[in-house]
């Protein structure tokens, strides 16, 4: 939690460096918001059509990015919004949980959490064959797609000797097909999960990549169907499939040390740029925000148990607790649509992204379909 809050509240030189950068992010998503408004209500004779803030935030910063371009006096602070500002507000959606319906939630959505982990980890390696674009990259490819996205991708990175060029190659296919899937799924999650605000925040939080990418599809999500439990349902299912990282990472690590003790080498022999071999840092394995999102889950569980979900003040502080979230989602989700470059996702070639593309489109099928399943028997058996 220290190291979430020494993120958060930065030195001030470090801030003051940053502070343009977090400028144009909150600039951009006050004028989202003003777009979605004016969206919702049908302004100038438009038909009304309610869109998400930050639905309308990712898409503006994607744009701005891709035509305009983004000042490089702007770089450090959106950076900084996009990792700092961001990661502090996932943890805060905590304050929406209790453990007790953290650990509901964490049952119904386990089989499917898993289910399609495995999917992603057999298809990853199997497409990675039939396209010839390396073990390697097929590897990082698929567990970018199964855990948690970037992060997965950058602790994976050094234990499989992975080269610099396969490690950004992975990582611009999990930003590139992850946040088409977080702009595309919740219009599919509203459209079969609408009565089941839980089921369809299971289903946002299984298919898609990155947390980011998760959390920003459940916010939409929430905001246009007026159901805030997708949002938790969604944080809950993510956190299942980042904790598998702790354990999918030093698996790796064995069976590279293994592979090179029966002389198995570098794979293909081109070891000049690669990292050297061993157990991703410990940060790495479990994200401070992770970390700080279960805690603020023991929060909200002790304040409703000590104080009482009727106490004024208590309200009053998970109140602020999730109007600082949302800002603060909003103000990165800005950021990561000002990351997007589409001129860097066509010099990967066809054939990882192929890949990749297959790779999502198997999760998210699976995903939809045993959630749908689960949908279906918890109205048989209510």
């Amino acid at each position: 939690m220290l190291s979430l809050l020494r993120g958060l509240f930065p030195p001030w030189a470090s801030l003051r460096q940053a502070a343009p950068g977090i400028a144009v992010a909150v600039a951009l998503a006050l004028v989202a918001r003003a777009i979605a408004d004016a969206l919702a209500h049908g302004a100038v004779g438009l038909p009304r059509l309610p869109l998400s803030p930050v639905m309308c935030a990712v898409v503006l910063g994607m744009l701005w990015r891709n035509t305009l371009g983004v000042p490089g006096w702007a770089t450090g602070g959106l950076k900084w919004a996009m990792h700092q500002l961001l990661r502090t507000g996932i943890a805060l959606v905590g304050l929406r949980l209790t453990l007790s319906g953290a650990s509901s939630i964490a049952l119904t959505a386990l089989p499917v959490a898993f289910t399609c982990l495995m999917v992603a980890l057999f298809a990853g390696w199997g497409l990675a064959r039939l396209f010839g674009v390396g073990t390697r990259l097929g590897a990082l490819l698929a567990i970018g797609t199964a855990v948690c996205g970037c992060t997965a991708v950058v602790a994976m990175s050094p234990v499989i000797r992975a080269r610099h060029a396969e490690t950004a190659f992975a990582v611009t296919c999990v930003v590139l097909f992850g946040c088409a899937a977080m702009l595309c799924y919740p219009w599919l999650a509203g459209h079969f999960f609408a009565a089941s605000p839980v089921h369809a925040g299971i289903f946002l939080g299984t298919a898609i990549h990155d947390t980011s990418q998760v959390i920003g599809a459940a916010l939409m999500y929430s905001q246009q169907a007026g159901a805030p439990a997708a949002l938790a349902a969604a944080s809950v299912a993510k956190l299942l499939r980042n904790l598998s990282i702790a354990v999918l990472v030093p698996l790796a690590a064995w069976l590279a040390r293994r592979h090179e003790a029966r002389g198995g080498g570098h794979g293909d022999g081109r070891s000049g740029d690669s990292h050297q071999t061993g157990l991703a840092p410990h940060a790495q394995l479990v994200p401070m925000f992770v970390v700080a999102f279960l805690a603020c889950i023991v929060v909200r569980t002790a304040g409703d148990t000590l104080l009482g979900e009727g106490s004024a003040l208590w309200q009053a502080v998970v109140h602020t607790g999730f109007m600082a979230s949302e800002l603060f989602l909003a103000c990165g989700m800005t950021a990561v649509g000002l990351s997007v470059s589409f001129a860097d996702m066509w010099r990967i070639g066809w054939r990882p992204l192929a890949a990749g593309f297959m790779v999502a489109t198997l999760v998210g099928v699976c995903s939809l379909t045993l959630t749908l399943t689960l949908l279906h028997f918890a109205h048989l058996f209510p």
